[in-house]
């Protein structure tokens, strides 16, 4: 089941009010050798029966696989106890007025801190509960529920000309305690919006880059997607042959730790099922695992790890950004990105990506 609910503001005045509660039925079907997926929204015992009698009869319809079965229950084993704290309690006490208070101050303190050249703010929040049980026909049996909110700040400024800078803040917690203020979040969106003002072209010259850490998970994902079973056994990674060797510079590390509490990608068990870890990916630039599901695994020859990423750790350094800047005294501090792809596949992007996340570090390990 899940429930979202969505509130913006513009010009002082509801722009767009949603609210939406869904609950469903999600079942995996492994049918003599087939799988299939299938999903309900309609729970009606009667329709229930008619809807899995037509999931089995399509199953059968479907080819062979015969990597497709449910996993070995030893990797359901060893699942943690330990509650994550992914539900608010207070969330139940959450009402209509609290909604429309946060994002109409956040939207107030924007305007106050934009000044005179704002042309636009548009402020916005939603918040929302999610709980799921999965059940398996070979023992697995697990409970997810979680909370969250989000609070963002965007706004439009007028520069020199025709140009329009836009720049944006936001916020996003597991629990309400935890949100920025509002005045946090709204003056954060003016002055970065504001310090695109004046913005000049720089002639074409090879400079050194520092990328905020906000946006590390633009190039970061580039580099993940090499790093999935699925793009190593389609021979779409060219990271396949790695293992156990130098891929990044050795102040990269990178751990996957699924137990940060109020963590937003926190979870006792993944998609199949399989019991939670802590991982070292990538340990002083030396890549030591990949995300591996039990299909994948099964078609590798290879043991699961897990199948997705959960919360993404790049141990801290002692350098402030200020002092990077000195260090490297000319150079371009990016704040986001317009487009832009990567391929996972060619070697000659490993080199690529080396650097990259070699300056991606200098930021990040403060």
């Amino acid at each position: 089941s899940q429930r979202n609910v969505e509130i913006s503001y513009r010009e002082h005045k509801p722009e767009n009010i949603k609210e939406a509660t869904t609950k469903g039925l999600y079942i995996q079907l492994y049918v003599n050798g087939r799988y299939s997926s299938q999903t309900t929204s309609d729970l009606r015992r009667e329709a229930l029966k008619d809807f899995i009698k037509n999931a089995i009869t399509a199953t059968k319809l479907l080819a062979e696989d015969p990597f497709r079965t449910l996993p070995d229950p030893k990797y359901y084993e060893g699942r943690s106890k330990m509650d994550l704290e992914l539900v608010d309690p207070d969330y139940v006490n959450y009402t209509p007025e609290d909604r429309h208070n946060l994002v109409k101050s956040v939207e107030n303190a924007a305007l106050e801190y934009g000044g005179d050249k704002v042309i636009s703010v548009t402020a916005s929040v939603q918040d929302g509960s999610v709980g799921a049980f999965t059940m398996t026909s070979n023992g697995f049996e697990g409970y997810e529920e979680s909370t969250f909110y989000v609070a963002v700040a965007e706004m439009t400024v007028q520069d020199e000309g025709d140009r329009r800078p836009n720049g944006y803040e936001y916020g996003v917690v597991v629990h309400r305690k935890d949100m920025p203020s509002p005045e946090t979040i709204g003056k954060g969106c003016a002055e970065r919006t504001k310090s695109l003002l004046g913005s000049l072209k720089v002639k074409t010259e090879t400079l050194p880059i520092i990328i905020e850490n906000r946006n590390v998970g633009r190039i970061l994902g580039g580099f993940l997607q090499a790093m999935y079973g699925r793009s190593i056994q389609q021979k779409q990674s060219f990271l396949a042959d790695m293992k156990g060797k130098k891929v990044a510079s050795e102040i990269f590390t990178l751990i996957d730790d699924p137990f940060v509490k109020a963590g937003l990608g926190s979870r006792l068990f993944d998609g199949d099922g399989l019991a939670a870890k802590k991982m070292v990916m990538i340990d002083k630039g030396v890549l030591k695992e990949f995300y591996v599901d039990w299909y994948y695994g099964r078609k590798l020859g290879c043991e699961p790890t897990m199948g997705n990423p959960s919360n993404l750790i790049i141990p801290p350094g002692k350098r402030s950004v200020e002092e990077i800047m000195k260090d490297l005294r000319r150079g371009i501090f990016i704040t986001g990105f317009i487009g832009g792809n990567s391929n996972p596949v060619s070697y000659t992007h490993l080199r690529a990506h080396e650097t990259v996340l070699d300056l991606v570090c200098r930021l990040l390990l403060e």
